[in-house]
């Protein structure tokens, strides 16, 4: 197939009517029936490659669908722009061409220069969903944030859920507020100066909805994800499945100017062919980029700790702009917590940490007790920049058996530090809604699906990913609605006593790494990470653009001191009183648990 052929799928209406296109190799015939307007059902011809296609003059943007296939089997488009009844009722036709943007000359961030905001649609704001969000841009653009992620929000089962069961990639979910919500919501943050992050899932589809295979081998038994069938990317007719969902990443790039994707668990994304799809992705991303005059970017969150994601083609990689680091949160959050279950058996804290901080992967080709092998690779050749780095996320609040977030865990003295950490680190920050003002309500695991037997199959998944964490008590249920509830924010906390002061300490310490170049992102020979495991403090030496900066983190239970390197020094910013004047010294004296940065002084 052209590159072009999977953003011609689905329904496209122009001014002489919608032209419909869907790939069904395996279909002796391909109809359409429609659920209003009094259209009459229509027989598609078949096209090369497997493709249906037929153009229908009397329907217009607005009109309701569904393809019929072998004349007896209805099933909902799969590149259906909007399902404004659910995963199983009919799709509707939509005009991308007829929302009035304003933002034109936009220019997002680079992903180095992101402070990115992850958060939920549903549960981010009381009344949910893209109108909610656009409310609070204002508070997100005063907290200093400029990037903001969206977790997925293509079209999935029932009202509540976290969007990884999602079925049709190219609907927005319409109890968010549809294709036109998003864009509106897309539209309003340019114009706050926010770029937009999506969340998108294509190592799998979720179960309730998913009717692929009804029109092809979008799937394939070879390998086996953790959370559904893997997509077919490299076997027979794997051609089509790539186009559409490459061509989904750049729908989202061109039809809602979407800045950058966040590649969900590229890790359950299985090519074995000389071309990785995540490559070609990449390409296909730069060509669109070129074409349109705006950067678009591929973020990807990876387990294998392989550097092959982000380096480039030339240097034999995949080509991705920036990848997560989970090892960074492991080691921040053992040595904060103390715990040790799980995945996080393989982390030492203060260690850990330290190398964290200076290699960013911890495991780069070390042996992991938990995984029972080798894993990862040195990052030591790519910029710290190009990883993004976290305290708390979606995933390691929401998958922990009482969804408690760090505020939880631990206290105020060392929920700064975990801020310092994550914000004054040489990587890219992320901060999961909430965390900037210490939000004690939890963020749960919660669904909405219609099929009673998967409920059951749900419950009983969480009960043994909880089981390996030695968690035994029973998990609160995840199709409750009142499990949902629990998870939205608090807003009135982030106004009050200890609450609003944390969310004032996130304010100066973004404003303070913006304000000094070396508090960004440095290439790694520019930055010198130094522990000190007697005294338990880690400092980071960073140098730019005619910007030096002194970190000093300490995460004992004792006093701590540090001389500082040669030259003149001025304190800049102390974690237990951020507002203090500025203070010259040659020796840094840090209480239990705290953290001060120093700039030195030109001439």
């Amino acid at each position: 197939m052209t590159p072009e052929a999977s953003s011609r799928l689905g329904a496209a209406p122009s001014p002489g009517g919608t032209v419909f296109r869907v790939w069904a190799p395996n279909a002796a015939s391909m109809g359409l029936k429609f659920f209003t307007g009094g259209q009459k059902k229509l027989r598609m011809k078949k096209a090369a490659d497997g493709y249906w296609e037929i153009s229908a003059p009397a329907v217009r943007p607005g009109a309701l669908y569904k393809y019929v296939i072998d004349a007896k089997t209805e099933r909902p488009d799969p590149a259906s722009a909007s399902q404004p009844e659910g995963v199983h009722g009919p799709s509707r036709v939509i005009d991308q061409r007829a929302f009035a943007w304003e933002d034109r000359g936009w220019k997002g961030p680079a992903p180095e220069q992101m402070i990115i905001y992850e958060l939920h649609p549903g549960t981010f704001t009381p009344e949910g969903g893209f109108a909610g969000i656009e409310k609070k841009l204002g508070y997100l653009k005063d907290l200093g944030i400029n990037a903001v992620e969206l977790m997925p929000v293509a079209q999935f089962p029932g009202e509540r859920n976290w969007g990884y069961d999602g079925v049709y990639p190219y609907a927005p979910q319409a109890s968010y507020g549809g294709p036109a919500g998003l864009k509106k919501l897309v539209n309003s943050c340019h114009k706050a100066g926010l770029a937009v992050i999506l969340d998108v899932v294509y190592n799998h589809l979720g179960p309730e909805g998913n009717y692929l295979d009804n029109f092809g081998p979008y799937f394939t038994d070879r390998y086996q994800t953790p959370w559904g069938r893997a997509v077919n990317y490299d076997g027979r007719d794997s051609g089509p499945v790539r186009d559409f969902f490459i061509g989904n990443a750049l729908y989202w790039f061109r039809d809602f100017h979407i800045d950058a994707l966040r590649l969900d668990a590229v890790h359950g994304i299985y090519d074995l062919g000389a071309k990785h799809v995540l490559a070609e992705l990449a390409e296909r991303t730069l060509a669109l980029s070129r074409e349109t005059g705006r950067k678009h970017h591929l973020i990807a969150e990876s387990d294998l700790n392989d550097t092959r994601v982000i380096k480039t083609p030339r240097e034999g990689g995949h080509g991705l702009h920036a990848q997560w680091s989970d090892d960074f949160h492991h080691a921040l959050h053992t040595l904060l917590t103390r715990e040790r279950q799980g995945y996080y058996e393989d982390f030492d804290g203060f260690p850990s940490l330290a190398k964290a901080f200076s290699d960013t992967f911890v495991y780069d080709w070390a042996w992991s007790r938990h995984r029972r092998r080798m894993h990862g690779s040195p990052a030591g050749t790519v910029p710290p920049a190009r990883f993004v780095v976290f305290s708390q996320n979606h995933d390691q609040t929401g998958n922990r058996l009482l969804g408690e977030r760090l505020s939880a865990l631990t206290g105020f003295r060392r929920l700064k530090l975990a801020a310092g950490a994550v914000l004054l680190a040489p990587h890219i920050p992320l901060i999961f809604m909430g965390e900037e003002y210490a939000e004690t309500n939890p963020f749960l695991y919660f669904v909405s699906h219609g099929d009673a037997d998967l409920v059951n199959a749900v419950r009983e998944g969480r009960r043994k990913e909880f089981a390996a964490f030695g968690w035994k008590a029973e998990p609160p249920d995840p199709q409750s609605e009142e499990v949902f509830r629990q998870s939205r924010l608090d807003w009135d906390k982030a106004g009050k006593g200890v609450h609003a002061g944390m969310l004032a300490f996130y304010k100066e310490l973004i404003a303070l790494r913006k304000a000094h170049p070396s508090l960004g992102p440095v290439d790694r020979a520019d930055l010198v990470v130094r522990a000190v495991p007697d005294n338990r403090t880690i400092s980071l030496f960073r140098r730019r653009d005619r910007s030096a900066t002194f970190t000093i983190f300490n995460f004992g239970a004792k006093p701590a001191s540090r001389a500082l390197p040669p030259g003149r020094w001025e304190q800049l910013f102390s974690s237990l009183t951020p507002s203090a004047p500025p203070l010259r010294t040659a020796q840094a004296l840090l209480p239990p648990e705290s953290f001060k940065v120093f700039k030195r002084m030109t001439a």
